[in-house]
């Protein structure tokens, strides 16, 4: 179970990443590049210690996915704030 939540934690920094990439900002890119490299080598070394354990992938997989659908939520909210925002003034 402890895949899966490792899985939306990293989709949430590749999504701070990719905002801090797509605005140049080079060191705090670097610096979250670093923890995604520790969070891959965790995941990497758990699913080869039990490699015959396809569920191991498969929550970790699961879990990336709710991330990267919750991340994709909060943004797509975040922008129509945004809009509703920019319309009423």
């Amino acid at each position: 179970m402890t895949l899966f939540f490792i899985g939306v934690v990293e989709m949430l920094i590749v999504a701070i990443w990719t905002k801090m990439v797509s605005g140049n900002q080079v060191l705090a890119g670097g610096a979250i590049t670093v923890i995604n490299i520790l969070i891959w080598y965790y995941v990497l070394e758990t699913i080869i210690k039990d490699i015959n354990n396809w569920q191991l992938v498969l929550l970790y997989a699961t879990g990336c996915a709710v991330g990267t659908m919750g991340c994709s939520l909060y943004f797509k909210w975040r922008n129509a704030i945004k809009k509703t925002a920019g319309e009423s003034a």
